[in-house]
């Protein structure tokens, strides 16, 4: 065994174990402790968290969310992650991005190790490039370029490129870690390393010291002494591996070191169930020991010895020694720069490796039977849909005792977790399924005439007729917190609108989303259409579903402000329907009723603090300040027991205000309330486009004119008159009820019910009928002539 370790800034240690170690300064001017490195913590642009770690190695993590606890990692990168796309070179700021994470998580407390390709690759440039030089003018210029490439070949044989490249691969890595004032040590192996006993002492020893030390292990096959692999002696077993190339070595080092997560990056995404490239190829995210039966291997990487058969062989071969493995995409660079650091967060990314096969079905295998059977139920006649969700409203109050015994469960778990407010929204009620019953009864009614609904008719031309129509968008994806009645309302809007769905609910109402989601799809089986509504149950985190863009046309978040926020900001390429909060207003005119304003305020606020269409800041006309009504309004509030943040103006009023408002664009969601002057109604609709969220706002007078001002200009998706906020909802409006409220102002808007969960698609009928007929000579002419369209079924 070659073992050299170069620029480590400590002084020799176990000279049995290292021949030699040299010790140079690195931007300091003493040798610093392993301790003093683990706390340098402050450099990196990328974010983390030191995480206690503590784990006895023997059994592979079972799910992605456990490799949060990984200790001991090896990042193996592959010759194609390593060289640049025209290999005439090394890929400098794809390194440096891997030499920044891996710096990060070494400075958590983890032990970080890497296997690199790329000697052979950096000296093979090295070794041309020479080459060319010592050629003579006249041979360049009378030798074309293929002759000039046919005398390198017999050249540039890889033991020598390995020879010639090694030593710069290592300075380069040596620069960039001293960069995080990390040290590196480069060791090189062959196969007798780990077949020799004391050698494979030696070299376990070594490693154990360099890890004990805060050191980086770089390590590598020696190629430039190498032997030509065996073509059948890779992988024979767990006690027996052939270190013919960087992946049977990263597997084998692994297993040596009792490694917890073996990363290995490549050029892809990770493992297909055909070849990358091919049309019907699919990620495989989860990877089982027994599953490569069912996958066809491609061809290997531009670079490289090892291809992803060889890859899957090693990934297989440690991760039955007890390592986790995921292969995964180090190339591309939109993910490159954070790739490792993702998936030691559990994150979904590249394919995992994995003893312990779920119970029930994967993410992606219910996402593709939501999509199949939601093509089945808008099949289905209007009148079988609409049983379907009669029935599952009689199943809420038939079931009413194994229902509530299921929240209770919930309500028990979540005691001294949630806070109040939560825990009312995880509440469900006799009353609570009752309403919920007619709800259902409502979008059941109005579900006759909503799939295949013509929109408009137009008579392009003779014999050719065009019709819009309304169809499902697809598969929706529902994540809500903490309100298991949700569950029922979204699946029947799903089943009215003929969308497939998968539901993801809070862990906080596990029970009794089990419970609802079991009697949701009792309800569709009287038709054969079951699988249309799924329920997540798996360890799937939402930033993870958020991505699975090829199964989700929609996603439909219910819950806290800052869900709303992470999943806009985690979804790509998917549309995102909701508001990111629920600042509602109201506005008091100086013309306002004495009788109304305390009730309605008291309903706004009072009623349900913790929903979305709750009152949050009370504008109050200047005029009205020490006046009975204003008087009135403040006492109501004292009874109630909510908390008043004044408002900048509103605070200049009063001697001895209440807490000054810490931010006038606040979403309480408690019984707490900003109160702020105004000087009239323009000022009141100033004030909400400035700081409100356009969810739902109200004004409160009796001048019928500055009424209707107030109605037309404010630029929210529900604007009131002498009404509460909490009317801003779906079953109120008359819609059944309400996947969300939306406050965006495409496709659907304010309290979305079966009508925003329809998008359209044309039919053309016609008769032989080309473009080429309709030119300029051609013997036909465009007509577009609009048809009656067939009446709405409204009964």
């Amino acid at each position: 065994m070659l073992s050299q370790v170069y620029r480590c800034g400590f002084q020799p240690f176990n000279q049995h174990l290292l021949p030699w170690v040299q010790c140079t300064t690195i931007s300091r001017s003493h040798c610093i402790q392993p301790s003093v490195i683990r706390h340098v913590r402050s450099w990196s642009n990328i974010p983390f968290i030191t995480v206690p770690l503590s784990r006895t190695h023997g059994k592979s993590f079972a799910h992605r969310g456990e490799l949060k606890h990984a200790k001991r990692i090896v990042v193996k990168l592959g010759s194609a992650v390593v060289t640049r796309g025209d290999e005439c070179g090394l890929a400098l700021g794809r390194l440096a991005s891997i030499v920044e994470q891996v710096s990060v998580l070494q400075n958590q407390g983890r032990e970080m190790m890497l296997v690199t390709s790329g000697a052979v690759a950096f000296g093979k440039q090295r070794l041309r490039h020479e080459i060319l030089l010592s050629q003579s003018v006249r041979q360049a210029l009378h030798s074309g370029q293929n002759q000039l490439k046919e005398m390198a070949i017999p050249v540039l044989e890889a033991r020598a490129c390995a020879a010639a490249g090694q030593s710069g691969l290592m300075a380069l890595y040596e620069a960039m870690f001293t960069q995080y004032s990390i040290c590196a040590a480069q060791i090189l192996v062959t196969n007798l390393d780990f077949h020799d006993e004391q050698k494979r002492r030696n070299l376990n020893g070594t490693l154990h010291e360099l890890l004990r030390m805060n050191i980086v292990p770089i390590v590598n096959t020696n190629d430039a002494v190498v032997p030509p692999a065996e073509p059948n002696s890779d992988l024979q077993g767990v006690n027996v591996i052939s270190v013919k190339d960087n992946d049977s070595l990263a597997a084998r080092l692994a297993v040596e070191m009792k490694t917890d997560l073996l990363i290995v990056l490549s050029d892809v995404e990770g493992l297909f169930d055909s070849p990358p490239g091919s049309d019907d190829a699919k990620l495989i995210d989860i990877f089982y020991p027994g599953d490569q039966q069912s996958v066809t291997f491609g061809t290997k990487s531009r670079v490289g010895m090892g291809g992803m058969e060889a890859k899957v062989k090693a990934a297989l071969w440690a991760l039955q020694g007890g390592t986790s493995v995921v292969i995964a995409n180090g190339t591309h660079p939109k993910v490159s720069g954070h790739v490792i650091t993702d998936i030691v967060e559990g994150k979904k990314v590249g394919t995992f490796f994995s003893e312990v096969k779920p119970a029930g079905p994967t993410v992606e295998q219910q996402g593709e039977m939501a999509r199949s059977g939601g093509r089945m139920l808008a099949t289905l006649e209007p009148e079988q849909r609409a049983e379907i969700i009669h029935h599952l409203a009689d199943l809420l109050t038939d079931q009413r005792d194994e229902i509530l015994l299921a929240n209770k469960k919930d309500l028990e778990e979540a005691e001294g977790r949630l806070a109040a407010p939560l825990l009312k929204r995880l509440s469900l009620s006799t009353s609570k399924l009752n309403s919920l019953a007619i709800g259902l009864r409502q979008i059941a009614a109005s579900s006759q005439d909503s799939v295949g609904r013509v929109l408009r008719r137009t008579r392009i031309a003779k014999n050719l007729e065009l019709e819009q129509v309304t169809v499902p968008i697809g598969v929706l994806l529902v994540i809500f917190e903490s309100r298991p009645d949700c569950l029922p309302q979204v699946a029947a809007l799903a089943i009215a609108s003929g969308n497939g769905l998968l539901l993801k609910g809070g862990k906080e109402a596990a029970h009794s989303n089990r419970i609802l989601h079991l009697l949701t799809q009792e309800a569709l089986s009287i038709h054969g259409v079951k699988e249309a509504v799924q329920l997540v149950n798996t360890r799937e985190e939402v930033e993870d579903l958020c991505r699975l863009d090829k199964m989700i046309d929609l996603i439909i978040p219910r819950g806290s402000s800052q869900l709303v926020r992470d999943i806009q900001k985690a979804a790509k390429g998917i549309p995102v329907m909701g508001h990111s909060e629920g600042i509602c207003h109201m506005y008091v005119d100086s013309e306002a009723s004495v009788d109304k304003v305390t009730r309605l305020v008291r309903d706004s606020k009072c009623e349900y603090p913790a929903a979305c269409n709750a009152l949050e800041t009370l504008l109050i006309h200047r005029d009205l300040l020490r006046t009975p009504l204003f008087d009135q309004i403040i006492d109501m509030l004292r009874v109630e027991q909510v908390k008043i943040h004044a408002g900048p103006k509103f605070a200049s009023y009063l001697t001895f205000s209440p807490s000054e408002v810490k931010s006038l664009r606040t979403e309480y969601g408690d019984l707490e309330l900003c109160i702020e002057v105004v000087d009239n109604v323009q000022d009141a609709i100033d004030h909400i486009h400035k700081y409100g969220s356009s969810h739902t706002d109200v004004i409160v007078t009796e001048n019928e004119n500055t009424a209707e001002f107030f109605l037309q200009h404010v630029d929210s998706a529900c604007v009131f008159w002498n009404a509460s906020t909490r009317f801003s909802d779906g079953y109120r409006f008359g819609l059944g009820a309400e996947v969300g409220i939306s406050t965006s102002r495409i496709h659907a808007r304010g309290p979305v019910g079966l009508e925003g969960l329809l998008t359209t698609k044309w039919l053309l009928r016609g008769k032989d009928h080309v473009v080429s007929d309709f030119s300029e000579h051609g013997s036909l002419k465009y007509l577009h002539e609009n048809l009656p369209v067939p009446q709405r079924n409204t009964n």
